[in-house]
């Protein structure tokens, strides 16, 4: 049986869980109300159908939505397994129903008149915020991913890869129907900035760097880690390529102040040394934030 995590609705993590999901919900549903419905801009999902169909027939957006998110939820049960939970099914109720009051109460003029390319860029942002608020609470969008899901069950392919040919073909069907150029242009726009905002909102802001060094003179730098900027390290042994030698590999983390200070110092001591950077995304571990902590949000 597929895993499927429950919170208790009156529990502290229960609570910030389905709180999280009904900010998440309004922001996303504002994102498209005042920045993505108007334009016509196609952003993949079945809120892409829903706009198409939005501006075709005059349904509403929300409404349509609903009509393509339940059966699917209902198909992706019988056929992947207990996957989708209360979260998902409250996250996709909620949005519909955001978006088509936020319509209702301030109408379909666009925020930003005039400027596709502006609403595009800020409704990626809203989206993204929105989405990620969802996903950090475990609850997934349902949707065309349950598609992709139940795609990827009978043929192997990577859902990712799936998902991405499932949202590409309801763009390219933006265009066909509003025959514009411009359309698929600003949903890809928005796609990749709703991508971006949602590794922030899941990963968070993260300045860390990994330095791996192999240098002649790794005790000395060794002493500056520990002595100095009192962070910690690993010390992994290694073999030249070339040469054959025995290395030691110094392998730490540190801030991209500390960065600096550190870079200085090695070049000072050992300009030939080798120093790879590498931006870290997230640390977890002693000294940083614990898995525990990560895993309790």
């Amino acid at each position: 049986m597929a895993f499927l995590q429950k919170d208790k609705l009156f529990s502290k993590r229960g609570l910030k869980n389905y709180s999280l999901i009904v900010v998440g919900s309004f922001i996303l549903a504002a994102g498209f109300v005042l920045f993505i419905t108007p334009y016509k801009i196609v952003p993949g999902g079945v809120y892409g159908i829903s706009i198409v169909l939005h501006h075709l027939f005059g349904t509403p957006v929300g409404l349509m939505a609903l009509v393509f998110d339940i059966p699917l939820t209902i198909i992706g049960v019988k056929v992947l397994g207990p996957r989708f939970g209360a979260k998902t099914v409250l996250g996709f109720v909620l949005t519909a129903v955001f978006v088509d009051s936020l319509t209702y109460f301030y109408g379909s003029e666009p925020l930003v008149e005039g400027d596709a390319l502006l609403s595009s860029v800020f409704g990626g942002l809203f989206m993204g915020v929105g989405l990620g608020l969802i996903f950090k609470s475990r609850a997934t969008s349902g949707g065309t991913d349950i598609v992709a899901m139940m795609i990827s069950k009978y043929t192997r392919m990577p859902v990712g890869q799936l998902m991405i040919a499932v949202d590409s073909t309801i763009v390219l069907l933006g265009l066909i129907v509003f025959q514009d150029w411009k359309i698929p242009l600003y949903s890809l726009i928005v796609i990749f900035i709703t991508g971006k905002v949602i590794d922030t909102i899941l990963e968070g802001m993260n300045y860390d760097k990994v330095l791996l060094i192999v240098s002649d003179e790794i005790q000395e730098i060794r002493d500056k880690i520990i002595h100095d900027l009192n962070r910690g390290g690993t010390l992994l042994k290694g073999e030249g390529l070339y040469s054959t030698k025995e290395r030691e590999v110094l392998l730490t983390v540190v801030n991209r102040r500390e960065t600096v200070m550190l870079q200085d110092y090695i070049n000072r001591i050992d300009p030939n040394a080798f120093v790879t950077v590498i931006n870290a995304n997230e640390i977890l571990g002693n000294g940083f934030k614990s898995l525990k902590e990560k895993v309790a949000e």
